[in-house]
């Protein structure tokens, strides 16, 4: 009898910084040393995504490794690797084989029925950078970044998703979703289009 094969899901994660020295005093990781950092780092990710998910890193795959480096640590990774570019992503980072190409701002449609939206999906806009203002900010669709290493808060609608947020590891949709919805931090563009509604609803009062 076979074994059902366990649903894909998806993952992000952000910022992990493979062979990156700088980065365990900048981010205060407490690891003795890189190899220790990175080992701990593929354990992790290895702990939670299986082999037909799909992780989405959101930049700073990997600084100061070589090509060869980079490439041992990519294949030892379970799962479907895709990228948004982050500024320390060099060519030795780009030149791996990414399930897709890539790029600098992706929109993602996920499967999700407890999210912010109808139709058992959730949209995300995916960068490395933070974003104030995004497509579809006031339809549903949420923000994820990295870059800041866990030290720029998000709102109700934007997530870091980046190692130094999450305990060292990728973070499922369903985790950030509960972890927005606690927040209590709406996004600026939300009391932008309250105080814009209240000026139309004065002036049509005004003109009546």
């Amino acid at each position: 009898m076979k074994t059902p094969k366990t649903p894909a899901r998806v993952f992000f994660t952000a910022d992990s910084h493979f062979g990156h020295t700088g980065v365990i005093e900048m981010s205060k990781r407490r690891f003795a040393s890189i190899e220790e950092h990175d080992e701990t780092l593929i354990a992790n990710w290895n702990a939670v995504v299986g082999p037909n998910d799909t992780v989405w890193h959101l930049g700073d795959f990997a600084m100061k490794s070589s090509p060869e480096r980079c490439a041992e640590i990519f294949s030892r990774l379970r799962g479907r690797k895709c990228l948004v570019r982050g500024n320390h992503d060099g060519k030795r980072v780009l030149d791996l084989p990414w399930a897709e190409p890539p790029a600098d701002l992706k929109l993602l449609k996920v499967p999700f029925a407890d999210g912010f939206q109808a139709g058992g999906h959730q949209e995300v806009v995916l960068t490395h950078y933070a974003m104030r203002s995004w497509p579809a900010i006031h339809h549903g669709t949420v923000s994820l970044y990295g870059h800041t290493h866990a030290s720029m808060p998000g709102t109700c609608r934007s997530c870091d998703v980046g190692v130094d947020a999450w305990n060292l590891r990728p973070v499922t949709l369903a985790e950030i979703v509960l972890w927005l919805r606690a927040s209590p931090v709406e996004p600026e563009e939300f009391e932008i289009r309250r105080r814009q509604e209240a000026e139309r609803k004065r002036a049509d009062e005004q003109a009546a």
